[in-house]
């Protein structure tokens, strides 16, 4: 049994790892040894947790230790790098439904403890959690139901919100924003009957029936918002929405943390729930969105009749890009979600080994909201070892684009979208874009005629300077290099 002591200097030093494992991902360079980082210090806090004073059911604790590693190993071998998203969702869900199980155990634990009271019994009966709540004051009675309320709400909110965003990740749900007849006002009137029942919940915290049948009812209202308000958003905006319910589920673990009384869980929490919302802002701030009008109500509606295109789209066989690609001086590639479900980074860098060693320039230009996870594409490219070095963010490189000979997109809808900037009805107006329209000339590897994940036409198929390279991406690429000569 460790002391409070070392247990204390224990959550310290991880929690000092964990904020240069945050400090070490904001650079592809630094981005392994942060990793490190963050698994050394979540070893210290499972051990220093496990092994602290008023921790008991050892035989419980090492079974459960020990089914969650064997699952985390199998569930990260067997997980492809295409499907990184929809795992990210599925582990928010899961810090989601923790909250709201200990949010209900503390709720239960409080009121046994307080019909002890009641009947004049003691302390000595109690241990671990109970044997806390004993020694609280009423005051700190009444900021550990506060914590309870909230931990169970936004941990609600996060599980639903997080198995929906897994499921239009995966495929498994439309990608279109759907919502019940009533739309918003729905999740307007979820929240303030939420908040009246948390009044209730107060006013009747000596009725324990009363009490737990609202903190329930919270329950149940939070995970309807949860649902309702993610399937509301449409899929462009999927990569804001992990990244928003990654900062719901820190929240829910600092309120966790509050509960627990667990200083450790707080800061991680606070961490996590912080630099998801930066992120989420970020990202909005990219797509030239309010972060309030991605949650209310995602891309995928229209506000008025969508500009007409003109033209049609070419085709071009891999002997035409090739040809194209070694009379060029200069080369942009911009890689989507399209190249991650191929699995085409390999042969795209090969792709890019070969086009460098003939002494041409080729880049990288990654928009912010590229693929269905912030930073997806950069860890393809780093998978498939790209050098860092020419791989560029959108504003870096938008203005390189008049000046480029041959841009290579591939599997990219949106964020290659003229209609951004052409066209105020279109669902992503004002919305960022890199613009390789501009280039000389432009091939796009697409698997077919579609709309993409979004479902929004894109005019730059249309433009005079696109020729469409059809095909699955992997395929595609791999009939080029042997023609790279």
């Amino acid at each position: 049994m460790l002391s409070y002591g070392f247990v204390t200097a224990s959550y310290i030093a991880a929690s000092v790892l964990f904020i240069l494992s945050l400090g070490g991902l904001s650079g592809q360079e630094s981005a392994k040894r942060a990793v490190w980082y963050g698994i050394a210090g979540m070893a210290i806090a499972v051990f220093a947790t496990i092994f602290g004073p008023g921790i008991g059911n050892y035989w419980l604790l090492v079974l459960m230790v020990a089914a969650g590693s064997v699952i985390g190993y199998m569930v990260a071998k067997r997980v492809e790098m295409t499907e990184m998203p929809q795992l990210v969702a599925a582990l928010h869900s899961f810090v989601g439904l923790a909250a709201v199980f200990i949010g209900i155990n503390a709720e239960i634990e409080r009121l046994r403890v307080a019909a002890a009271r009641a009947a004049g019994e003691g302390a000595e009966q109690f241990a671990g959690f109970a044997a806390r709540v004993y020694d609280k004051t009423p005051i700190e009675i009444t900021f550990l139901q506060i914590e309870v309320v909230l931990g169970v709400f936004i941990g609600a909110v996060t599980f639903t919100g997080s198995v929906v965003a897994f499921g239009k990740l995966a495929g498994k749900v439309d990608g279109k924003p759907r919502q019940l007849p009533g739309g918003h006002m729905l999740n307007a009137g979820a929240a303030l009957l939420s908040f009246l029942l948390a009044v209730l919940y107060f006013l009747y915290s000596d009725n324990g029936f009363a009490s737990i049948t609202a903190l329930l009812l919270i329950t149940a209202l939070a995970l309807f918002i949860g649902y309702h308000l993610i399937m509301g958003i449409g899929g462009a905006d999927m990569p804001v929405v992990v990244s928003m319910l990654n900062s719901y589920s820190g929240w829910a673990a600092a309120a966790i943390g509050f509960t627990l009384g667990n200083d450790l869980l707080i800061v991680t929490g606070a961490l996590v729930g912080s630099s998801g919302a930066i992120l989420s802002y970020i990202m909005c701030k990219a797509m030239n969105r309010a972060f309030v009008s991605v949650i209310l109500g995602g891309f995928g509606g229209t506000s008025g009749p969508a500009m007409e295109i003109e033209g049609e789209q070419i085709a071009i066989d891999a002997d035409g890009v090739a040809t194209a690609l070694n009379e060029a001086d200069s080369v942009i590639i911009v890689p989507g979600y399209g190249m991650a479900v191929a699995q085409a980074q390999q042969s795209v860098s090969e792709l890019t080994r070969k086009l460098r060693a003939k002494g041409k320039e080729v880049r990288f230009a990654i928009h912010p909201v590229a693929g269905r996870l912030p930073g997806h594409m950069n860890v393809l490219l780093a998978e498939a070892r790209v050098p860092y070095d020419i791989v560029l963010e959108m504003d870096e490189i938008n203005e390189d684009f008049p000046d480029t000979d041959v841009v290579i997109v591939i599997g990219s809808n949106d964020i290659v979208n003229p209609a951004a900037q052409d066209d105020p009805n279109s669902p992503i107006a004002g919305m960022p874009v890199l613009e390789v329209w501009r280039a000389k000339q432009v091939f796009v590897s697409k698997r077919g005629q579609g709309t993409g994940y979004s479902g929004i036409e894109n005019p730059l198929f249309y433009k005079e300077n696109t020729r469409m390279f059809y095909g699955d991406a992997k395929k595609s690429i791999d009939a080029l290099l042997p023609m790279i000569d």
